[in-house]
Formats: C-alpha cells, structure tokens, sequence
C-alpha cells in the first residue's frame, strides 16, 4: 500500500512539474492564433470579444485562466477550457466550449390564478434562445412575486430541466404551488395611545377586504407601510419609536388578522436654539425661517429642512456657497433637544457669465430675455425662481434646471442654465360636443416658438402663429393670429388678428339671432415689471344680425342689419401666479377700459368698463381654491342711444354662473324670452379643486351672479346663485371639463333644475 502510495505521489508530482515547465518554456512567446472551438449556436466574434489574449502579444497562463472566466461569464456554456500547443513561430490558444443547450420548450405546472401567457411575457427566458440557468433563478423569483402581490403569500415555485435527447434541446418546467390565497380579514393597533387607529390606517397602502378595497397582503407593501408609520411618528417627535407586526391566520390559511404594536417611547421637544457664524443675516431673521422652533416637536426630517431653509436664505442673498450644519444635544435637565447651527458664510457671489445649455431650436436670447439675473450682479435665489417660472410659462421647454461653475476668481461664478425643449408646434383636428356650442370640429395649427425669419424650420425664434378652423352646428370660426413679444428685440409686444366668427340662432344657448363678426385687431403691449404689464389693442370689425325671432319686440329686431366697430382698448395686468397654464398659488388682476365710436369712428359709440381678480391658494399639495370676481358697465354716449346687444353683458352657463342656462341670467326680451344683456355685470365664483389620479381631477364651486339692463342698477340685487361638482380630465385632445350646477336662487316662476355642462377648457 505504501508503495502505491509513493508511485502515485511521484507521477502527480512528475505530471506537474511537466506542466510547470511547459508553462515557463511557452511563457513570454508571442500568440500567433486564437481560435474558439465546440460552438455551433454562438458565434465565435462573441466569444472572441470578451477575451483578453490576443494574436501578437506575448502569452501568459493568468490571462488565459482569466479568459476561461470570462467565457463561463457569458453564461452559455457548461464547461470552457483552454488549449495550448507551442509551433515554431509561436503560440496557439485553442478555447474549447461546451454549449448550454436551446431553450425548446417551457412548460408551466400547477398554475390557475395566472395564465400561461401572461407568465411567458414576465419572464426572460424565451424559447429558442440559450438555456442560462442564473437567469432562469431570476425569473423563478419573478413568478413568484407576481403571486405574492395577487395575495397568494405562501406560493412557492420550483424549475426542472430536462434534455430532449432527439432535438438537442432543453425542456424547462417550471412548476407553481400556489398555496392559498390570503385576504386581510382586519387590521388594528395595539399600544398606541397619541394617535388614533383611523389615522394610522390612512398612512398604510394595506388595506383590509372590503367592497372597496382588495385585501390582499403583500409583504413589500407591507414593510413600507411599517416604514411610512415609523417616519410619521418621527415627525412628531417620537423618536424612539418601535413597531412590532403579528400576523394571524385563521384555520383555513385564507384569511389574515394583522395587528401591530405600537410601543410609541416619549415625545421629544426642540429646546434651546443657538447659531453660530452668522454675519450677514440675523439671528431673529434665521430663526423666521425655521419651522421647528423652541417648544416644537423635534424630527430629524425638520432638521434637515431648517438646514436647507437656512442655506436657501443666504442663497437668496447671493451667498451661494454658504455652508449651515446642525448639532443636537439631548439636555438632561430639561429633557429637550438643544439644536446648534454652525454657519459658514463664505463669499458673496457675482455672477460672472451666464451659459445656455440643451437649446436645439430655441435661440439664446429666447431664453436670455426672460432671466432676472444678469451678468455683474449678486445671485439672488427669488430672482432665479421668478427666470425659472417665466421659462416653464414660455411652454417651450419640459425641463428647466439651474447650475454653477467656479468663476475666474473665488467670488465669481457662471450661471449655467440647461433646458430640454418640448414640442412647440401642433397640427391637431377633432371634434367634440359642449353645452355652448353644441357639435364643433375642429383643425388648428399651431407654433407656439415660432420665426418667421428662419427658414425652413420657422421655429426658434419665441414668436406665436396660429391658424383655426371651427366648424359646428350653431358656430363657424376662422382665425389667422401672429404675436411677436420683443419687436426688433426691444421688450414691446406686437401682434395681429384677422378673423371671422359666426353664430347661428340657438335659443337654447342664448341666442335669439344669427350673429356674424368679420374683423382684425392690432396689439401692442409692454411688461412694466415681472408681475405687471399694458396691452393696447384697435380693433375694426364688421357685425352683422340676421334672423331675428319675429315675435321679439322692436327694440331686439332694430338691432338687425350691419354696423362697424371701431374701438381702443386699454388693459392692464397685474399676475403674480406661479403658473400660467395651471395655477397654483399667487393672484391675478386685471382692467380695462374700451372706447368704441366717437374720435375712432365706427357706427356704434360705447364705452365698456371690465374688471376681474382670481385668487389662487392651495391649502394642501395639489389642491387649490380659486376665488375670482368679474364686473363690468358698459354705456352708449354721443350718437348712440343704447349699447348694442352684441356689445352687452350676459351671464348664466359653463363660464359663469353654473346651473343655469347659457347666458339666461339677466334681462330678457318680453315677446320672444330671449337674453338681450345688460349694462352692467357682478359674477363671483369660488372653486375648490382636488387631485382624483394622475389625469383627473374633482371640483365643488359655489357661483353668484346678475346682469342688470341698466349701469345704474349695478349691484341693487337680484342675484343668482349655484352651488354643484364637477370632474377635470386631462385627455390628449386637450383638457375636458364637466360640471353639474344646482341652482339655489331663481327668478320666481322658475324650476330649480340641475344642468350639467361640458366644455373643452383652455388650461388645467
């Protein structure tokens, strides 16, 4: 035996040294070919590719034992080795594979509450392609998590691999045991004494089985609603906060009662707060911006908001490098937490160059014009939000952000602005029903950054063009519209209109006659601030009324025939929202006043009064109450004896005063009961919208109302009022708006009827 022994001990050791030596004497050789061998289904490039040794190099052991790791690596093979054979003029490497078979078929077992095709889509093994067992673990673990979010917790799925030994081919069974399907029969809470059960059921996505809701347990979910607890009681100042989740199923194994205790520890306080640093900005000022202050609940999530509202004061400031960090101390005799903020300062920072960034159509000075900031000054925080908002209300771009870089010297920085334009330009046609216009269709195009200088594209230039068709049952409408905010890049506003608009006699959407208006419009405007400006607008406009009823009095149907208005409108605007296209927060006011007739000529002499203010305050992210009131006179002078009725104020409809019908609200004609308008207009309106999903949104409003026939009646009563709910949905079309209004006050001999009214809305 022992003889056995040694002989086998001197062959390994003869086998190795061989080996040692072959290695040293082919080490250092250059590599005269490389060639993969065994492969059918993978081509050799592949193989190739991920290799270091290489043809011309010299040929070391490590790198081809490296090789060999990596070939396993591209996970088509079973088994890779190497061959060596040294020749005269150098060496040859020989990688021999063996390759994991085809996937031919996979065939799923024991599955009922998923079908087969909906698991072949989840997993990543496909038929046909190579059999790659690390993957075939991964979609294992995918099936089985698509179990565990459908409620079956206790599911369990297994593979098997099985080679057709006619085609070469693979067999993969995967087999599900599903297990039981489990429901949340309750959920309750033990040992929480501050917070109430109800308030911490609403913190969780887990809800238990009812008409509404799923039931169904999913352990992720579950883990984050624990987290979601966790960090509301830090909010408030529990830190210590622990959770301790049982879950007990019934006999069946189908039903699961969770209960989580709840042991909450103390609430901890903000003591004594100190700062240290600070120079350029005060203490008690600091302190303002702060939201937990002596006395409050102390949460690190707060800390680190204080921190950065902190910085963003001496951002604001033009101390863009400031540095504020937070120590807090547990303070034994009082049992609070002493917060000190260290400040470092630093420089005050100018702005040395400002560079554009990601603008492929949109000039620089498109964007230039509309920052606040400007080389030379301090960085100012509220002046770079204003610039951002005034890019995001252009419409011309989906992403807008801010960075900096080091200046020539250390208190200079460059502005670096980066945006990612959007599309500006639309062709679109529909058509659609509302309660004003009954059936329309429509096609428009539109370049909202329009050139007309830079051809062939026309984009880039920060100029608007429109062009509309509408065409519906009761309203034909053509415009051609241009605006150019800067002319010869001066901040002053040119633009032009040329229209025709016709409306054919509805009564039932307030019009006792065919009304057409044939015209054009210059406008001219200026921003006198960021949040103010004037626009000055001529306009001549040829209306024509026909078709009146014949049984309206004399007064309507002397209105027939065509008169010419020429007319000059002044208007200012004062809008401080943070948005033009879906307000949020902040105010807008407006006024004008219109001269028609008189040193303009024209027909008709008038002038027309109108003022409205909208009120935008959102009492929690993503809702918003908006207060708005409208009023307006309008009054006949020299040659004219009354207002004509296309000039007049009406109320009542989608617009105005919910529940009512459109434009119905105010005087009527005695014969033919149709709305003539009034001289003089009040309309309030208060909305509270609210987020339903991603796209729709809910609404309940309040509107009140009247038009008298007479300026001098303005305000002496008589008022109308709704109340109702309405939905807001944001479709690729655009955005639609229902509403259903309940009037609560109305003329006497009136129904109060509910109405719904539906319209495509211009902004959401």
């Amino acid at each position: 035996m022992k003889k056995l022994l040694s002989a086998f001990v001197i062959a390994v050791s003869f086998i190795l040294a061989c080996n040692y030596a072959l290695s040293q004497e082919v080490a250092g050789k250059l590599v005269k070919s490389v060639f993969v061998s065994g492969n059918k289904a993978i081509a050799s490039s592949v193989v190739l590719s991920k290799i270091k040794t290489s043809v011309g190099e010299p040929y070391t052991k490590a790198t081809v034992d490296e090789d060999i790791k990596r070939i396993y690596g591209l996970g088509y093979f079973t088994d890779v080795k190497a061959e060596v054979k040294e020749y005269e003029d150098g060496i040859e490497v020989v990688f021999v594979v063996v390759e994991r078979p085809p996937i031919g078929q996979i065939i799923f077992m024991g599955n009922k509450a998923i079908r087969d095709d909906k698991l072949k889509k989840e997993i990543k093994s496909k038929q046909d392609e190579i059999l790659d067992e690390r993957q075939l673990k991964e979609d294992v673990r995918t099936i089985r998590e698509l179990y565990y979010k459908k409620g079956f917790t206790h599911a369990n799925v297994i593979y098997a691999i099985k080679l057709d030994e006619a085609t070469g081919k693979a067999i993969v069974t995967i087999t599900v045991d599903e297990g039981k399907r489990v429901k949340i029969r309750k959920i309750t809470f033990e040992g929480n004494r501050v917070f109430k059960a109800n308030k911490l059921l609403k913190l969780m996505a887990t809800k238990r089985d009812t008409l509404f809701t799923s039931g169904i347990f999913n352990e992720e979910t579950f883990e984050g609603d624990l987290e979601k607890i966790k960090a509301f009681y830090e909010s408030q100042g529990f830190l210590d906060i622990r959770l301790e989740p049982e879950l007990k199923y019934d006999s069946t194994g189908k039903l699961l009662h969770i209960n989580i205790k709840v042991d909450e520890g103390r609430k901890y306080l903000v003591g004594e707060l100190k700062f240290s640093g600070n120079v350029v900005i005060s203490e008690e000022n600091i302190k303002k911006s702060l939201k937990m202050t002596a006395g409050k609940a102390f949460s690190q999530g707060g800390l680190r908001e204080d921190v950065n509202a902190i910085q963003g004061l001496y951002f604001e400031k033009g101390y863009i490098y400031a540095i504020a960090e937070s120590e807090t101390f547990l303070n034994p005799s009082t049992g609070n937490i002493d917060v000190t903020y260290n400040i470092v300062e630093n420089k005050l920072t100018y702005v040395e160059r400002i560079e554009i960034k990601g603008n492929i159509k949109t000039k620089d000075k498109v964007i230039r014009r509309q920052l606040r900031v400007r080389p030379g000054e301090p960085f100012d925080g509220k002046k770079l939000q204003r610039s951002k908002e005034r890019l995001y209300n252009l419409g011309y771009f989906e992403e807008i952000s801010f960075d900096t870089e080091k200046g020539t010297t250390p208190d200079k920085s460059n502005l670096i602005v980066e945006v990612k334009e959007a599309k500006t330009g639309e062709f679109s046609f529909g058509g659609g029903f509302s309660t004003i216009d009954k059936a329309v269709g429509f096609i428009q195009v539109t370049q909202r950054n329009f050139d007309i200088m830079n051809f062939p594209t026309f984009t880039g230039g920060g100029q608007q063009l429109v062009l509309r068709g509408e065409f519906g049952t009761v309203r034909r409408n053509y415009l051609l519209s241009f605006t150019e905010p800067w002319i010869f890049d001066y901040p002053y506003l040119f633009g032009f209109d040329a229209y025709q608009n016709t409306r054919l006699r509805a009564t039932d959407v307030g019009y006792g006659y065919d009304e057409m208006r044939r015209g054009g419009a210059l406008r001219f405007g200026k921003e006198f601030t960021d949040y103010d400006r004037g626009d000055l607008t001529y306009r001549l406009e040829e209306v024509k009324i026909s078709d009146v009823s014949p049984e309206a009095t004399y007064d309507l149907r002397k209105e027939e025939g065509s008169n010419n208005i020429s007319s000059l409108t002044l208007a200012l605007t004062r809008d401080t929202t943070d948005s033009v296209y879906n307000p949020t927060k902040g105010y807008q006011l407006f006024g004008s006043v219109e001269g028609a007739g008189g040193p303009f000529a024209g027909d008709k002499d008038f002038i027309k009064w109108y003022g409205s203010s909208s009120f935008y305050i959102p009492p929690h992210e993503n809702h918003v109450i908006e207060l708005k009131l409208r009023a307006g006179i309008v009054d006949a002078y020299d040659d004219s004896e009354s207002v004509p009725i296309y000039e007049r104020y009406y109320a009542g409809g989608a617009n105005t005063i919910r529940g009512f019908r459109e434009r119905r609200v105010g005087p009527h004609d005695p014969s033919s009961n149709d709305p003539i308008g009034g001289e003089a207009l009040l309309v309030g309106n208060a909305e509270y919208v609210f987020p339903v999903v991603e796209f729709i949104k809910g609404a309940v409003f309040f509107d009140i109302g009247n038009v008298w026939a007479k300026t001098e009646d303005f305000g002496s009563g008589g008022y109308k009022y709704s109340t109702g709910v309405g939905v807001r949905v944001k479709t690729p079309i655009g955005p639609v708006k229902l509403d259903y209004g309940f009037p609560l006050k109305v003329d006497p001999g009136e129904k109060k009827q509910g109405r719904f009214h539906f319209t495509l809305s211009r902004a959401f």
